[in-house]
């Protein structure tokens, strides 16, 4: 798996389970009509029952120079979720779900269907918002490594 090339999100969330957040690459889209995305996490994971809870996350992609943001979600330094949103600027969609300043898109997403494979819950998520940042070198995440991807021509 370390060989696929994927785009660097951070995936949050906020309602009565309080906020949470996690840096994934297991993020993708399904279907246009309507919008939906799905992302993937593991059962075991605190985030899995926090976004059960809340019922909503936005997708937020991240953007070169987001490395130490990206890091800090994904568990760097160790701090629990609610401290993670100290880091980057944030503020609230219309379903409650937190939305990154600065990021290159923004999808504000309401759960319609959470399904167990394996170790994991894909959690697919109707659309119901979208932010377009300025169009930055995207952040991605390949060989155990975070790489840039400029812009094309």
């Amino acid at each position: 798996m370390s060989r696929i090339v994927g785009a660097v999100h951070v995936i949050a969330t906020d309602g009565p389970a309080g906020p949470g957040g996690a840096t994934m690459t297991a993020v993708t889209s399904v279907t246009d009509a309507p919008p939906t995305v799905l992302v993937c996490l593991n059962r075991s994971g605190r985030l899995n029952a926090i976004l059960r809870a809340n019922g909503v996350f936005s997708v937020n992609t991240l953007v070169a120079g987001d490395e130490a943001l990206a890091g800090v979600f994904a568990g760097v330094g160790g701090l629990d979720h609610p401290e993670r949103f100290t880091h980057g600027q944030w503020t609230h969609g219309a379903t409650g779900a937190p939305l990154l300043e600065g990021a290159r898109a923004t999808l504000d997403c309401r759960i319609s269907e959470c399904v167990d494979v394996g170790s994991h819950t894909v959690f697919f998520g109707v659309v119901e918002a979208v932010a377009l940042g300025e169009a930055r070198p995207a952040l991605v995440y390949v060989d155990r490594g975070y790489r840039v991807i400029p812009n094309a021509e």
